[in-house]
């Protein structure tokens, strides 16, 4: 009697716990940041929002990494359930992706140089040995047709090539960009001024979860209203930013 009661509480166990996962469904999103938005005990800034965002909604975040490109691919083919951070209109390129309606983050897009005097304006870049990587929209668009283009499949691999004066610009993202110059211990590489761009970033999810992107972009809209988003900005990326200050001018 006892082995049969035992049973059917670990049965009933087993069933509370499928239903749980069932109306909290787990989202496996592609990531390309690194700290100070992402890191790898997920406690950077955009772990936190988009953790609290999808919890609101009643969903969960499975954060994995794959290359920009093969990653909007997989994330339109439904192969996996989004990407985190993207630009406006992906949708007219990739039409099984739906956009969540509310911005995720400001992205500041910069060039990278070990030539100080270097500039920072797409006339002279589009003529310089210069690398980005596969998949960011933004400068596949912009050095399109132009002299010398290199493609990396990683941050890593494309700073490297920086540092080894393979290229002459690299093109990323601002703040992980010094991130990268300081996780690699790479000297020598400064930022180049005025950023390029200054663009919203976005997440997007494969159409099947379609229902779910108003939601979504509700509840980040109730973070930033209750200060949820203010806060953890300012206590992540403040320093970062400060910190990225003084690699410039190291």
């Amino acid at each position: 009697m006892k082995f049969r009661y035992l049973s059917t509480l670990i049965m009933l166990l087993h069933v509370c716990l499928a239903q749980a996962e069932t109306s909290n469904p787990l989202l496996v999103i592609n990531n390309t940041n690194a700290p100070p938005f992402t890191t790898s005990t997920q406690n950077g800034f955009l772990d936190i929002v988009v953790t609290e965002a999808l919890r609101r909604v009643g969903a969960r975040l499975e954060l994995i990494k794959q290359p920009a490109e093969r990653a909007l691919l997989n994330a339109d083919s439904g192969r996996i359930d989004g990407d985190l951070t993207r630009i406006k209109g992906l949708e007219t390129l990739y039409p099984n992706l739906i956009r969540v309606p509310e911005k995720l983050v400001d992205w500041e897009f910069v060039a990278f140089a070990r030539n100080p005097q270097a500039s920072a304006e797409w006339p002279y870049i589009r003529k310089q040995q210069t690398g980005h990587i596969t998949g960011w929209k933004i400068y596949e668009k912009a050095m399109h047709g132009a002299d010398s283009v290199i493609s990396a499949t990683t941050p890593e691999q494309l700073f490297y090539l920086l540092e080894k004066d393979r290229i002459d610009i690299a093109l990323h993202a601002r703040w992980m960009g010094h991130g990268y110059i300081q996780q690699l211990g790479l000297q020598g590489i400064v930022e180049l001024s005025p950023p390029l761009a200054k663009k919203e970033m976005f997440i997007y999810l494969n159409k099947r979860h379609a229902a779910l992107a108003d939601e979504i972009a509700k509840a980040l809209r109730e973070l930033k209203r209750e200060g949820f988003y203010q806060k953890h900005w300012e206590e992540i990326i403040g320093p970062y930013r400060r910190q990225g200050r003084d690699l410039e001018q190291s």
